[in-house]
């Protein structure tokens, strides 16, 4: 976060978020068995939300519903205020059958439970509205009439309705906004392990009353927004636990599932369904609710959950209606473990090197330039002046890499020598790499691993020298399921690439700074805006040919360009991502197995031994009224598996805005950073990012995927108000062609199915906005939202040298041909209305399109948008042309056709990728799927 109307800064939610940690989705699938039929036939009420540490066994059950020779009787309250029903339901954002959404149980729906009713911030207009109750069993059907009259607003009463009225499905309505929701406790729960030992009961549970291991999961539709924390042996838990949830979900009911922890996963003890309906008006509700097991039964005689929980819909939440956010009274992003940190300096960079001149010239102002920054050089420089430390963390750490190439003096010194020779200075050197697990040296037997990643190879580099390089692979906890712990080891990773530094600070003092962004110091990164693919193979590039598109000889094959984003910051904010790395070191560094047998030497400085190092409170604030001076908040993606210092107790961990997994807590501030800039957002959103899925909730198939972020589902929803209200509102989106890997492979096309499925989900929503005002003929969802990538052609060669392969039909034989490949994109940035930024968005604009429009200073404009659409669409046409010709603007319209209803297909003749084979739109192999990391 940046308070800066120039450029941008990596850890700002305006740019957000140069990617700071492990790629975890932050609402991981929880697998289970298709959800049971959840109705509480006996409602309870409590009084007031237990006192904290407290439970709720001090109030006792209240009268309930029940039946009796084919009728329900219900208890009759009074609350303290009437809720009402004020929006009207949503249409859901697909066509045809496929509801999204639709109550996960059409059998059984639910009874009204009694309780009270808050509304202190919402109008007190009353609306009567109705639910319906299903089956109890297989034979009967009931419904109740739930009134709230007019002139009787506080009061209610349940009508009796005998058995045989009409059946009706749930209301299904659109939750935006966020969830306030407290899960208090759990009453009276059946001991699971009775019923289900396992082999860990056998090997660890010997002592002691053994019971259940309950905690909860909270539900919308298929996608899981919160978890409590795990209690062992217990058939009575009090959590207590607070979750303030963002939605963005079409749903007709909330679960709140109790599970019990188990050594090979979980199993459900029972479950609560809370019908939207009844929470719709923004009233709070409270309650002591029943559990029902899977068979639509209580799970047992007295078994119940202890809620509370408020909808705040969007209207209500002032936060987002005042833009991004500007001025020395905004604190940032809320609820995320970095607070703002003011005062300091921030460069951006875009791609590893941006050679002298090689972009127009932009104006800040009268009097300012934007100037590009050359990110490897300065990491060099950074590096090359440190006097006490250089720490560094990657997916990948090449020691071989020259990070300085095109420099007159430069010595072409690798990094790997470069650290050596710092090492012996006496700078502290701290490498924490991901350790593969595919790549192994084990007796002299060594394998390079799936990803290529060169972490045994660097290691052996290091190995008799006093850098220190720590291999850090993905964990589990230790209490997690035998089955989670082999797929976290096997399938996560560490993405986050940090380079931090002391330097210098003036008058004999040193200063923290940090680079943080998409670019790891390995093969392959070093690239600039023109994005070679042949011209540069015999020179900087001779010894970093990277392209893993192709299997088999590459001898003349396009190099894959790299395009990415990076940032240097300067000020207090550095010191959050020396926080970050001490706080994975030191669990990374924690000795496992025999190495416990020997004293761990921690190799981390303590600063404060250094009294020339400042400290973050230490560093001068610049002037506000300096327009250099930024205000930066650091963002990641992280858990309590991956760092030492999170709090033990829950309460500390909620205070922290910690989010809490399964017998985990994450720091998930990177989604709610883009969450918050998204609904902020005025005028128009660009991102680019290496993936573009989620929102899997809501597409219309597969809709338990577990893609679960809000992302693509929060933006088509901003779309959708902008349009209802009749302003102007823009998003670019610039993706890679492919994921990176072979296009013909299960995984990629995978991928790009399910980006598909994002992408129709979103621009049938923008449409389904466009129907309701009436504007459907005028505009189309692309005047709106577009999807962009990247690539490359090189008419001739620029050193005059033709290399003689003859064409023989493979993807290498092709690609020599057509001159032609894809620009990777690896970045993940989000710059939103330019309020804190505007060079860095621009210079992205004029190394993509290779000029400059007017036009592009207003990108909500339908003329900027249907301009940058129209350069996309000739630039994918000099790109598939037969003619081969120089390219000078990269930005390519995704090859795709978007139907003015909506829906995303093929490109007529352009089902596949051209010359690598695999179709645009992906394909779909029924195999396990899990798309949380």
């Amino acid at each position: 976060m940046a308070n800066n109307s120039n450029q941008s800064s990596s850890c700002n939610p305006n740019s957000v978020p140069f990617e700071a940690n492990s790629d975890d989705q932050p609402y991981p699938l929880h697998n289970s068995a298709p959800y049971p039929p959840y109705s509480y036939p006996y409602p309870y009420t409590y009084q007031s939300q237990p006192p904290p540490g407290g439970g709720t066994s001090q109030y006792p059950p209240q009268p309930f519903s029940y039946q009796y020779q084919g009728y329900l009787y219900s208890y009759h309250d009074s609350p303290e205020s009437g809720g009402s029903l004020t929006t009207a339901a949503t249409n859901h954002p697909c066509e045809d059958n496929d509801t999204p959404g639709d109550s996960i149980n059409q059998k059984v729906s639910h009874s009204p439970y009694s309780g009270h009713h808050h509304s202190a911030s919402y109008p007190s207009t009353s609306t009567g509205f109705t639910t319906h109750m299903g089956s109890l069993d297989s034979t009967q059907l009931l419904a109740i009439q739930h009134h709230a009259s007019l002139d009787l607003a506080n009061h209610q009463n349940y009508q009796i309705v005998p058995f045989g009225a009409p059946k009706k499905a749930l209301k299904v309505l659109l939750l935006h906004g966020n969830l306030d929701i407290w899960v208090h406790e759990a009453k009276n729960l059946p001991n699971m392990d009775v019923f289900h030992k396992t082999m860990g009961d056998v090997l660890n549970k010997f002592s002691g009353k053994q019971t259940s291991d309950p905690y909860v999961a909270i539900a919308i539709t298929s996608a899981v927004i919160g978890r409590t924390y795990v209690l062992t042996n217990s058939e009575n838990p009090v959590w207590n636990q607070h979750f303030n949830v963002p939605v963005a979900h079409h749903t007709a009911e909330i679960h709140f599932l109790v599970k019990d922890s188990d050594v090979v996963g979980s199993q459900l003890i029972g479950a609560v369904a809370i019908p939207v309906e009844h929470i719709y008006t923004g009233s709070k509700i409270e309650g002591l609710f029943p559990l029902i097991n899977a068979n639509g039964r209580p799970c047992k005689n007295g078994a119940s959950l202890a809620l509370t929980m408020q909808y705040i819909p969007m209207a209500r939440l002032s936060l987002y209606n005042i833009g991004v956010g500007a001025g020395p009274e905004y604190v940032g992003v809320p609820g995320t473990y970095f607070p703002l940190r003011k005062g300091g300096r921030v460069t951006l960079y875009q791609d590893a090197h941006v050679p002298h001149k090689s972009l127009p010239d932009l104006k800040l102002s009268e009097d300012m330039d934007y100037v590009n920054g050359t990110c490897w050089i300065d990491i060099f420089n950074a590096i090359t002046d440190a006097k006490r430390l250089v720490y560094i963390t990657g997916w990948s750490i090449w020691h071989k890499v020259t990070l300085v190439r095109d420099q007159p003096d430069s010595t072409m010194c690798s990094l790997g020598d470069l650290l050596k020779r710092k090492s012996q200075e006496g700078v502290r050197v701290l490498l924490l790499v991901w350790d593969d697990p595919t790549s192994r040296n084990i007796m002299g037997y060594k394998t390079d691993g799936l990803m290529a990643t060169h972490d045994e190879e660097t290691r052996r580099f290091f190995k008799h020298s006093s850098v220190h390089v720590l291999l850090c692979p993905r964990m589990a906890g230790k209490k997690h399921s035998w089955v989670k712990k082999k797929e976290v080891g096997t399938i996560y990773t560490h993405h986050q690439k940090t380079v931090i530094v002391d330097a210098d600070a003036g008058n004999g003092t040193r200063k923290i700074i940090s680079f943080i962004g998409g670019l790891d110091l390995c093969n392959g990164r070093y690239d600039n805006p023109q994005h070679p693919i042949f011209s540069t193979l015999d020179t900087l590039h001779a010894q970093d040919y990277h392209n893993p598109t192709f299997t088999g000889s590459v001898s003349g094959c396009p190099r894959e360009p790299w395009h990415d984003l990076h940032s240097k910051i300067d000020g207090p904010a550095a010191y959050d991502i020396l926080t970050n790395f001490e706080e994975r070191w030191i669990k990374a560094s924690k000795p496992r197995g025999i190495k416990k047998l020997k004293t761990s030497n921690d190799a981390l400085l303590k600063l404060e031994m250094f009294p020339e190092i400042l400290g973050q409170n230490d560093e001068p604030c610049d002037s506000e009224d300096d327009p250099e001076e930024w205000h930066v908040q650091i963002f990641r993606s992280i858990d309590s598996n991956s760092v030492k210092g999170f709090p033990k107790d829950p309460q500390e961990a909620t205070a922290k805005n910690l989010v809490c997994g399964k017998n985990v807590l994450i720091d998930m501030s990177i989604h709610s950073a883009y969450v918050k800039a998204i609904r902020s957002a005025q005028h128009f959103i660009y991102i680019e990012n290496q993936y573009f899925i989620g929102s899997s909730y809501n597409w219309k198939s597969y809709k338990d995927l577990g893609a679960n972020n809000l992302i693509p589902m929060e933006i088509a929803l901003k779309v959708a108000s902008k349009i209802r209200a009749h302003e102007k509102f823009a998003v670019y989106i610039v993706i890679p062609m492919w994921p990176e890997g072979v296009p013909t492979g299960s995984a990629t096309q995978r991928i790009l199915f399910w980006q598909n499925k994002t992408m129709q989900m979103m621009y049938q929503t923008i449409y389904k906005a466009l129907v309701e005002v009436g504007l459907e003929e005028a505009f189309s969802p692309q005047d709106y939202l577009n999807f962009f990538c990247l690539g490359n052609r090189e008419a001739i060669d620029l050193n005059g040298i033709s290399p003689n392969h003859s064409p023989d039909g493979t993807p290498q034989g092709l690609a020599r041909k057509n001159r032609r490949f894809m620009i990777y994109v690896h970045s993940k940035g989000m710059v939103v209305d330019d309020e804190f930024i505007h060079g860095y968005r621009m210079s992205l604009w004029a190394e993509h399109l290779g000029t400059i429009h007017d036009c592009f200073m207003k990108p909500e404009s339908i003329e900027c948008v249907r301009q940058v659409r129209s350069m996309g669409e000739a630039n994918w046409n000099q790109f598939a042309s037969e003619e081969i010709t120089e390219m000078t603007g990269h930005l390519l319209k995704y090859p795709v056709e978007v139907v003015r209803c909506g829906k995303v297909r093929s490109l007529p003749g352009f089902e596949s990728f051209l010359d690598v084979g695999g179709q645009i739109t992906g394909s779909f192999l029924g195999i396990q799927e899990n798309l949380t990391i």
